[in-house]
């Protein structure tokens, strides 16, 4: 596994923002995931770790840091790190999505942005195999990356006070799936009605940073059923490991 120079700064009192070459690559997301897990593997408690795309933040809990001893720390770890091998799961995730109409408030409209059908919009949404490069904004929100060009599309001029639990949306280079009720500016083509975060469960988010995840069209009926098998507890999203 390829490892990638990085730069240390200081992020307030508590933390530090180590950041990696300014590019979205599943490579550099892997060796920020082969990071953490060999910090993890230092047993030093009270830190907490958040990354995103590139960067990577990391914030003490208990006092204050002392940042030079934090940046040698953190540049020896990494050293360390890059000498090893990391045997990392990672999960490729199947999720329904309903494109109907009742849900797909943009998709008419996207579609047309693009220069495309809803049909063909649908098609290629349910083509590609997203990665998930960060976890955050509300929880459970993955941004999810890999969109092909021909879906990208700005946000909309005038976000919305609110956006449906489950909906699927466009913005930018992004796609992902509103996890929660919401405010949000993203082009809602969908909905999925799988739970994203329950806060009951002992792991309340059941997917990862790294993991990868598929769209699956499925029919309003399908989407009924599957939200009442949720909402019983017996549905389980399809998932598959790609690196046994």
């Amino acid at each position: 596994m390829k490892s990638y120079p990085i730069s240390i700064k200081p992020f307030g009192e508590r933390a530090v923002l180590v950041e990696w070459p300014m590019e979205v690559s599943e490579s550099i997301l892997a060796d920020i995931l082969d990071f953490m897990d060999a910090f993890k593997e230092l047993e030093i408690p009270g830190w907490e770790m958040s990354v995103a795309y590139n960067s990577l933040t990391m914030v003490y809990n208990q006092d204050h840091i002392d940042f030079e001893a934090t940046k040698k720390m953190v540049l020896e770890c990494h050293e360390k790190q890059a000498k090893s091998k990391t045997k990392r799961i990672q999960h490729l995730w199947t999720l329904p999505v309903c494109y109907d109409l009742e849900f797909g408030m943009d998709i008419e409209e996207t579609a047309k942005t693009l220069g495309l059908s809803p049909k063909e919009l649908i098609k290629q949404h349910t083509s590609h195999q997203y990665v998930v490069y960060g976890i955050g904004f509300l929880p459970g929100f993955m941004y999810l990356g890999g969109l092909p060009s021909t879906l990208e599309i700005p946000r909309r001029a005038e976000p919305r006070l609110k956006v449906q639990k489950g909906s699927v949306g466009l913005a930018g280079k992004q796609t992902g799936i509103y996890p929660q009720d919401s405010p949000g500016g993203w082009n809602i083509i969908g909905n999925c009605p799988v739970d994203l975060f329950d806060p009951n469960k002992k792991d309340p988010c059941f997917v990862r940073v790294g993991d990868k995840i598929r769209f699956e069209s499925i029919s309003m009926a399908e989407y009924k059923l599957h939200k009442i098998e949720g909402e019983v507890g017996i549905y389980e999203p399809e998932k598959v490991v790609l690196n046994a």
